[in-house]
């Protein structure tokens, strides 16, 4: 059902959106005349070949010809969907979107949720006073200092600490009209076996506030500081909590993982902190080693690229290596962060300071590479067994190269270091990945964001662009248009779609929206709708450029027109029938005009 509601609420975020802003937060633009140029965000580039006309409102790369207004340049940056970027952009402005009638156990579950926020962020604050306004916090101090964790860090990640009781924080909170519910729904308390009341889930911890990406406190993550046992405790599984798709950090680090074009994923919190601290701040925490697909895809939202610096003993090379099989395939360009000496990245900072572990981000290795010095220096490949083993361990990060040339050397490498037959290792790669190598087929390229295209315009679609130009700024013009050349004979197949959407709106009294139609057009529309709208015109003026645009557009429509009538007049005079005569006079109607429109 049609929403008047919300048609206001898109045009509001329309009026209130600016493309060049908007664009400049992600790409460096330099101006030129009334348009601005750089290098295109969705492939890779040198030469500027990204536009942006801003009093247009619309964007156009002429490399990879992706295109569109400022929510379709949201949706490919963030990777969202049109309308999700509307609502981003919203938020960012603070424009609140329309609501539909809630159920009550709709309105019921938003407040839990709004109470739950709260009573995480005073417990954020009850943790983060312990450890700095009390003596009960000489323990957490402690702690931090011998982890070189600065008092500007403590209160940049605002760390607390769990004093040594069981009902510290339940007593205050109790006391302050919290209610038990809540304690319990966060995850902050846990009810005692025999029935007897509640205890702190967090004792004689240090305590960091774990936030989404939009900084809101969902939970906490608690170091033990003396040997019992779990060493570090997470917030359980709340209605705001779920660690399959939280990143610590990743509300600081985002900015930074945008403007470096890459995440470094970490294995905890407390490396995560040490990195940002030693001023790597695009770093982010998969809390504890279970990377998964939503993290991925949460980053590659920020960038197209994630560096895994995870410990450097057994379970971390396995977590590594497990976190490598989920992101391969999704497009990211993966590299690993090696740290030496079998030392976690905090340990390593702390003892070789923040320079050199940003030497060793410098030198973080591909993903085949990184798997390949694992495999020889973790199987026994002395053996036949041994080769065979390494070999399989191989096979499913070399099925995912698309660079033949890349593949052919590690296939040589891997059969060189293994001592096999070259032979062999393609056959069992054929066999493990059902696929054909680069010897039987034709390259295969790995897919960027985008890839630039090279097009040959013909007259008549630079013509359709003039005409979709002024048609946009002036209905009249479409009008006029449409009684010469009828829009459905227009041969661009986006250029038809765009001007019968168009002649739509125009025939129903609306006025454009840009938003609308974006939403509306095909993803070859809105892009060749942008190059339309960013193209210049050269030294004629628009009427001068519409009036050229109607005769070649005009002539090819009457060239197709005369075909027509001669052929069907062909047709009838062979069948006897006399209706050729008026056939042929039709034919020869048009092919005046198109003499005349020739010296025109």
């Amino acid at each position: 059902m049609h929403r008047e509601d919300m048609d206001e609420f898109v045009e509001q975020v329309t009026a209130q959106s600016d493309l060049l802003q908007v664009v400049q937060s992600y790409v460096p633009l330099k101006r030129k005349g009334n348009r601005y140029w750089g290098c295109c965000p969705f492939h890779g580039e040198k030469t500027p070949s990204f536009s942006v006309v801003p009093d247009k409102g619309f964007f156009y790369c002429f490399g990879c010809h992706a295109g569109g207004n400022v929510f379709k340049f949201i949706s490919l940056m963030e990777n969202i969907s049109y309308f999700e970027a509307i609502k981003l952009q919203a938020e960012k402005l603070g424009i609140p979107m329309p609501q539909r009638q809630k159920t009550p156990q709709e309105i019921a579950r938003d407040r839990e949720i709004a109470d739950l926020r709260k009573v995480n962020e005073m417990a954020r604050d009850f943790f983060h006073n312990c450890l700095t306004l009390t003596r009960l916090g000489e323990p957490g101090k402690a702690y931090f200092a011998g982890r070189a964790i600065s008092a500007e860090t403590i209160e940049e990640f605002k760390l607390g600490y769990a004093p040594q009781a069981w009902d510290k924080l339940s007593t205050a909170f109790l006391k302050r009209g919290v209610k038990q519910e809540f304690l319990l729904a966060g995850g902050l308390v846990a009810e005692r076996q025999n029935g007897g009341g509640i205890y702190d889930r967090f004792r004689n911890r240090v305590m960091i506030p774990i936030a989404d990406e939009r900084g809101r406190v969902v939970g906490f993550g608690g170091r033990v500081l003396d040997d019992s046992t779990p060493k570090y405790l997470n917030t359980p599984e709340t209605v705001l909590f779920n660690k399959r798709r939280i990143l610590f950090g990743l509300d600081r680090a985002h900015r930074a993982i945008k403007q470096a074009g890459y995440a470094i994923v970490v294995e905890g919190y407390m490396d995560a902190i040490s990195v940002f601290s030693a001023g790597v701040k695009n770093v982010v925490a998969s809390l504890g080693t279970a990377f998964t697909a939503e993290h991925c895809k949460l980053l590659l939202r920020y960038a197209p690229a994630i560096y895994f610096c995870y410990d450097s003993d057994d379970a971390g090379q396995k977590a590594t290596i497990r976190a490598l099989s989920i992101v391969q395939g999704t497009g990211a360009a993966v590299r690993v962060i090696v740290v030496p000496d079998g030392k976690d990245p905090d340990e390593y900072i702390r003892k070789h300071g923040a320079d050199a572990f940003q030497q060793l981000v410098k030198k973080a290795l591909p993903l085949v590479e990184y798997r390949l010095q694992y495999v020889l220096k973790n199987y026994d490949h002395a053996t036949l067994e041994g080769k065979v083993k390494a070999l399989h361990a191989m096979l499913p990060v070399l099925t995912g190269i698309r660079e033949p040339a890349v593949l052919g050397e590690y296939i040589k490498r891997l059969a060189q270091s293994l001592l096999l037959d070259e032979g062999i290792v393609r056959d069992e790669l054929r066999r493990f990945g059902h696929q054909s190598l680069p010897e039987d087929s034709g390259p295969a390229q790995r897919e960027p964001i985008r890839q630039a295209v090279r097009r040959t315009d013909t007259a008549l679609q630079r013509a359709g662009r003039v005409v979709i130009r002024l048609a946009w700024q002036d209905s009249g013009i479409l009008q006029h248009f449409a009684t010469m050349v009828p829009l459905e004979s227009i041969g661009d197949n986006s250029q038809r779609e765009i001007l019968l959407i168009l002649q739509e709106i125009a025939a129903q009294g609306q006025k454009i929206n840009d938003a609308e139609i974006n939403s509306k057009l095909s993803e070859e529309a809105v892009a060749e709708l942008s190059r339309a709208m960013v193209e210049e015109l050269g030294v004629l003026s628009e009427t001068e450029a519409y009036d050229n645009a109607l005769r070649v557009l005009r002539k090819a429509y009457l060239n197709r027109c005369y075909i027509e009538h001669s052929q069907r007049a062909e047709s009838l005079a062979r069948a006897g029938d006399s209706a050729y005569v008026a056939e042929l006079n039709q034919a020869q109607k048009i092919k005046s005009e198109m003499e005349e429109l020739q010296f025109e």
